[in-house]
């Protein structure tokens, strides 16, 4: 009974005491990663009939505005799965779905009678990307990343030691 009681003790100290961080970083960058690049991909392959109709901003043309996201979407996502200035790649997309954001809102609200937190709008998804692209942004991209071994490499190179030079990576 009691090696019972510290097999629970030690499983409960596991589950709730030590943490992943780096592992998270990881899985959050492979899933929005992942997420984000199958909207490339589709835009790609639509390419010729989303082209005429896609929304624009900056007084971009509609083309340029698709291929300008196609890049954001497929270039960013592959950087930030693989680790590689993660914190710089979260800025496009960021801006990206904060401009998806405003159209789908733009758009839509004159048709809304109330959009509210139980609405089942399509506006929620950007607003997803974002909040995990934020995280990303502030929480870096931890040790599995291409970011944190050249850190590493570049420390080195410097003659200077890792734990001085990276604060809680």
């Amino acid at each position: 009974m009691n090696s019972i009681k510290e097999f629970a003790a030690r499983l409960f100290v596991r589950f709730s005491g030590y943490t992943y961080s780096n592992l998270a970083r990881l899985f959050m960058r492979l899933f929005v990663g992942i997420m984000f690049m199958q909207f490339g991909i589709r835009h790609l392959v639509n390419y010729h009939e989303m082209a005429p109709t896609f929304p624009t901003i900056l007084g971009m043309s509609p083309a340029a505005c698709l291929i300008l996201m196609i890049i954001i979407e497929l270039v960013c996502s592959l950087f930030i799965m693989v680790g590689f200035l993660t914190r710089l790649s979260t800025i496009p997309p960021i801006l990206s779905m904060m401009a998806a954001e405003f159209y789908i809102l733009h758009d839509m609200l004159p048709h809304i009678s109330s959009y509210g937190l139980d609405s089942t709008q399509p506006g929620y998804l950007p607003v997803m990307f974002i909040g995990i692209y934020l995280f990303l942004l502030l929480a870096g991209p931890g040790k599995i990343s291409l970011d944190y071994i050249i850190s590493i490499y570049l420390i080195s190179r410097q003659g200077k030691d890792e734990k001085e030079e990276l604060d809680e990576v």
